[in-house]
């Protein structure tokens, strides 16, 4: 069943190598004997293109080839591994099980999450060549892109284009990442695909051309030097093409590096740092460089290993082509992916990765004996957890479940009480690892507690649960204030910070928020209180009044009438700046509108519109703090704040006819905003209206409006 190619490559493996080889191959062929690909051909042919892009491409043998012949008969079987690990190396099962991982992987949201996928790749092939028998996978089903259904052709595109491009990317296998994108991109986008691979075909009789001009004046020279060289020229990927006409927004004709000619100097490598800077000498006396453009990796190589002179000349004839001058030696390290495309192109590289990249060009250079675990020792800084739903979340090591649910949302964190992980019943304690399912149960009764800062390591989490506790201790300090501030007034006894300061002293507090969160939580009995306070009057032996009046809430009307009564209203008048009152800016109330007063801690009393987004909270959390407000009758002159919201669909209404409406009613337009998009239009207004009447027909008008499907209040 192999190719020729195939075959040959077999041939100068040792014999134990061979067998393996042939017994993998054989269980897969018996396995997969009934699968078909989309098209109707037999599934083996996949596993047997991949296994020849493995070995002749990739240079990997023979274990890669192995794994791949089992990954593929034991991904719906994973017992098949169990059974045959005494017949295989303990190398060629590890690869294998870690594809069998890696083929488990169904990206939900390949846009939103395509480096974590990546991540998630990379910490399932503690094996580097996992990583690179998955890149062959890949490449072969591009090749065969035909076969597959429209829609699975753009998924299977979008995936490689975002995921399996940038690892051979970052890999520096910038052959195999470039085959990638530019079929991606040919799926993707068929029409430009064809626009630039078709004017490429039509220049490269222009750019052989170039590349013959170019040498001529240099030849000479180069020969007089005794140098050896090849000459050769890059042309730039379709796909690199098109991202910087995108990116510059320009033309196909107006991209200066389509290509690039590259002198190889065949050198000793005692003499090739020598030989390249000769080489540079000899190609800028035949050609203006531009001196900017220099870049010198020779001198000083790249971090990643990348070696090698470029610089940009222009010819007489006005041509500007980008030169490479590099040894044999540097080539090679090029080429086999040592000098990583990613760092190249200057995208930063991920962190915990150089490693990663040094083990796989060792292992390629060195064969399938070297010991891999020893070159891949290094631990990625991550783990990565699925949502039931197939979300992919990355998450520290030492993770917990309450991380996990903080990662999702600050709220399911605050109110989880434990989760089910892989579908058993677990802590909110419980450490997470790489691969685990995890469902998030949570209970409205629940409330994070100080040991929760032992169970999480990620920031986010701590801060939420810090923020929480904070807000707790000061919601029951305010709490214990107000309880404590009612019954002293109730008592008819002193109530300020003299009192307070000889309550904190008599009960051994050191601040009054701790005094207050002891009243609240019934440690300090607020019935005691009455008693120590009462002491506390009849030895100052005062001839003062012992009991206090309480402060108003208030103040009376006009008329006169008193306003201290629970069951009277607190009149709103004109004079609004002169009342202590404010208008609530959740709802903003006007003149006329239904409303109610709330008692601050702080701010005194706020007015709420009855309809307000708030109402229902404040009555049923804090009913002694509602006040009976209204507006006096026939209240005149001021002006009150108010925002809308206009939608409308189909052929709506202009923003000129709504500016028409307001107009006509003369009223005070404050500010303006409008948008359509896709045949829907969002208009928000600010106007200041002097009741809720003029308020209602702006509105009732507006809805009049050809198109107009709804007209609301808004805060401002």
């Amino acid at each position: 069943m192999f190719s020729q190619k195939m075959e040959k490559i077999l041939q100068s493996s040792a014999q134990n190598e061979r067998e393996w080889v042939c017994k993998s191959l054989m269980i897969a062929s018996s396995t997969l004997a009934d699968e078909k690909r989309s098209d109707g051909t037999p599934f083996i042919d996949h596993v047997l293109a991949v296994s020849e892009i493995v070995a002749s491409e990739l240079g990997l043998m023979p274990a890669a080839i192995c794994a791949v012949f089992l990954h593929e008969a034991s991904r719906r079987d994973y017992q098949l591994l169990e059974t045959n690990r005494k017949e295989f190396s303990d190398e060629i099962i590890s690869i294998a099980e870690s594809l069998n991982k890696i083929s488990q992987i169904k990206p939900k949201d390949t846009g939103l999450q395509a480096e974590n996928y990546r991540k998630l790749i990379v910490s399932y092939s503690r094996d580097p060549r996992v990583t690179l028998i998955k890149l062959a996978d890949r490449l072969e089903v591009m090749r065969s892109l035909d076969i597959f259904p429209k829609s699975k052709q753009t998924k299977k595109a979008t995936e490689t284009l975002l995921l399996y491009a940038p690892l051979a990317h970052q890999l520096g296998l910038y052959n195999l990442k470039s085959e990638l994108e530019d079929l991606s991109f040919r799926y993707n986008d068929p029409e430009n695909y064809r626009l630039i691979t078709n004017k490429l075909k039509a220049g490269e009789q222009e750019r052989k051309r170039l590349t013959d001009i170019f040498v001529k004046p240099i030849e000479t020279d180069l020969k007089k030097g005794r140098i050896r060289y090849t000459l050769k020229s890059r042309t730039k990927s379709a796909y690199s093409i098109y991202k910087k006409m995108q990116i510059q927004q320009i033309p196909f004709e107006s991209v200066a590096d389509l290509f690039a000619i590259r002198i190889i100097i065949d050198s000793e490598p005692e003499r090739e740092k020598e030989l390249c800077w000769k080489v540079y000498s000899i190609v800028t006396q035949s050609y203006t460089p531009d001196i900017k453009r220099l870049r010198d990796w020779i001198t000083v190589p790249k971090e990643n290993g990348y070696e090698s002179l470029h610089t940009t000349v222009t010819t007489k004839d006005k041509h500007v082509i980008e030169v490479q001058i590099r040894s044999a030696r540097m080539d090679d390290i090029a080429e086999s992916g040592y000098a990583a495309h990613w760092s190249y192109k200057g995208v930063k590289s991920e962190n915990g990765l150089s490693s990663w990249l040094g083990g796989v060009k060792r292992l390629l250079e060195s064969g399938d004996s070297i010991n891999s675990s020893a070159l891949f020792d290094f631990a990625i800084d991550e783990i990565f957890v699925f949502t039931p739903d197939g979300d992919l979340r990355r998450l520290s090591p030492g993770a917990s479940v309450l991380d996990f649910a903080f990662d999702i949302h600050s709220n399911l964190g605050l109110r989880c009480s434990g989760a089910k992980i892989n579908g058993k019943p677990a802590s909110i304690r419980e450490r997470l690892k790489t691969g685990d399912v995890v469902e998030i149960i949570s209970s409205k009764n629940q409330k994070p507690s100080v040991d929760w800062l032992n169970y999480v390591v990620s920031s986010k989490a701590r801060a939420k649960i810090k923020q929480k506790l904070n807000e707790e201790t000061g919601k029951r300090a305010e709490e214990g204030k107000e309880l404590l501030e009612r019954r002293v007034n109730n008592w008819k006894l002193e109530y300020n910070d003299e009192v307070i300061v000889y309550l904190l002293k008599h009960y051994k507090y050191k601040t009054a928020p701790e005094f207050y969160i002891a009243i609240a939580t019934d440690v300090v009995d607020i019935a005691q209180i009455k008693g120590v306070l009462t002491a506390r009057e009849r030895e100052r032996d005062s001839t003062e009044p012992k009991e206090g009046t309480p402060v108003p809430l208030f103040k009376t009307d006009k008329a006169g009438t008193s306003s201290s009564a629970s069951s009277d209203y607190l009149i709103i008048d004109e004079k609004v700046s002169n009342v202590g009152f404010k208008l609530a800016k959740c709802c903003n109330p006007i003149f006329g509108d239904d409303i109610f007063g709330f008692v601050t801690i702080r701010e005194g009393i706020k007015i709420h519109r009855i309809s307000c987004p708030n109402a229902a909270r404040l009555f049923d959390n804090y009913p002694y703090r509602i006040q009976k407000v209204k507006w006096r009758e026939g209240s005149t002159g001021h002006s009150f704040q108010t925002a809308l919201r206009i939608s409308g669909y189909g052929e709506a209404a202009t923003g000129q006819q709504i500016m028409e409406v307001i107009n006509t009613l003369n009223i005070s337009l404050r500010q303006f905003s409008i948008s359509e998009q896709k045949g829907r239009l969002e208009a928000k207004m600010q106007v200041s209206v002097s009741n809720n009447q003029l308020l209602d027909k702006l509105i009732f008008n507006l809805r009049k409006l050809k198109g107009i499907k709804s007209v609301s209040r808004i805060s401002i």
